[in-house]
């Protein structure tokens, strides 16, 4: 398809991918970044010798009679618990180690510290990609751009599998620095910053011709749902007459504030959101609440647009809420959630698949839009489009002014 050929670089994204991973936050978008829930403590009883039990224990036989450097049995034991993880092939199942656990837990409630980055994997150049930065932070105040390629931090050079560890490089305390080595086209450029804390899904909007809204916003954290209802309000008084909301590149994050936010807009009562586990199980999300948001409203989704964004855009498509504009969105249409081990270590796995109102399903399918539109050839990146080149934005526009 040509979508995927001119945005193959960007396939990639969280973990999310999309896998969304913001340096000091989401080594989940993260990008997380993800559909969070509450974590859970577990432990196993299970006790039977297994295949795998008696397949390890001869390696470590081996291992413990030929290899000639160190062993260090906790690596190994971690090691080999990722690599069963990872067998599962599930891209957005994944071990936390004890160390790990605290700031894994932390990056979903939206405030870092850190210079303020959310990254992606190049898969093109098998290197970690800026996907955009924060307003307000380090690095969008040093003038880092979306689309530039991590080279190295602090002199440490990583690969694109390496993100989690490149996150935490770049992490650390308030008002320590850390040197950044970047490629900008053929140019190599360096920057030193000094970490701070940053909000990181701040929720934008604007009011455009026409008495129209806008609100943007590029993840779902603790406070969003929060976030875009004091926005929408700002931009009430201002005498709105219609709403775009913008998830472009929005990779996702927390269900619950996707739920609300679709609250504002849903009728008491109506369906958000089918969730379905390995049993068939169904819990049925709904509406709780009459809405406060009644007004003509456009969403606009493109190939970035992931989780929770797909949860909200579905949900308010489906009850005849909103038109969706643009490109047809990622398509992970499934939920995580963190379990908690006694060893303090996690498990983030996946436990259900969603449904929209209408009972379609979006895993790797994605949500078409009710009009498709492109960006022009001219955009070199669907990261940072100017606004006069921002079809999707103009036809938004266009639809919201008849």
């Amino acid at each position: 398809m040509e979508k995927s050929k001119r945005f193959k670089i960007y396939k990639m994204i969280m973990i999310i991918a999309l896998t969304i991973f913001i340096t000091f936050m989401i080594t989940s978008i993260s990008l997380y970044t993800y559909f969070v829930k509450n974590p859970s403590s577990i432990s196993s009883s299970n006790t039977e010798t297994t295949n795998i039990d008696s397949t390890l224990k001869k390696y470590k036989e081996i291992i413990d009679k030929y290899y000639l450097g160190e062993i260090d049995e906790e690596k190994l034991e971690e090691g080999a618990i990722k690599g069963y993880i990872e067998g599962l092939g599930d891209p957005y199942t994944e071990y936390i180690s004890k160390e790990d656990m605290e700031s894994y837990l932390d990056d979903t409630m939206g405030n870092f510290v850190g210079i303020g980055i959310y990254m992606i994997k190049n898969t093109q150049y098998d290197k970690i990609q800026v996907l955009s930065t924060i307003k307000g932070s380090p690095a969008e105040k040093a003038g880092i751009q979306a689309g530039d390629i991590i080279l190295n931090v602090d002199g440490v050079e990583y690969k694109a599998d390496d993100m989690t560890a490149a996150s935490n490089n770049i992490k650390g305390e308030e008002g320590t620095k850390v040197s950044i080595e970047l490629l900008r086209g053929s140019e190599t450029v360096k920057y030193e910053l000094t970490r701070e804390k940053v909000k990181v899904n701040q929720v934008e909007g604007k009011v455009l011709e026409n008495n129209i809204g806008y609100i943007e916003f590029t993840s779902f954290d603790e406070t969003t749902a929060e976030d875009f209802k004091n926005k929408f309000e700002e931009l009430n008084q201002k005498g709105i007459k219609s709403l775009i909301i913008d998830l472009r590149n929005n990779g996702g994050g927390i269900v619950d504030q996707a739920l609300e936010i679709a609250d504002y807009i849903a009728d008491k009562d109506s369906v958000l959101l089918y969730e379905v586990d390995k049993n068939n199980k169904e819990t049925v999300k709904k509406a709780k609440t009459d809405p406060i948001i009644n007004m003509p409203i456009i969403i606009l989704t493109n190939e970035n647009t992931a989780s929770a964004s797909e949860i909200l855009a579905g949900a308010l498509k489906d009850l005849g809420k909103a038109k969706t504009v643009g490109t047809t969105t990622y398509g992970k249409g499934v939920i995580q959630q963190i379990l908690k081990l006694s060893d303090g270590s996690g498990l983030k796995i996946t436990i259900e698949e969603y449904q929209t109102p209408n009972r379609n399903k979006i895993h790797e399918v994605g949500i078409k839009p009710d009009e498709e539109v492109k960006l022009p050839d001219s955009v070199t990146s669907i990261l940072n489009v100017e606004e006069s080149q921002d079809t999707q934005l103009q036809k938004a526009i266009e639809m919201l002014k008849q």
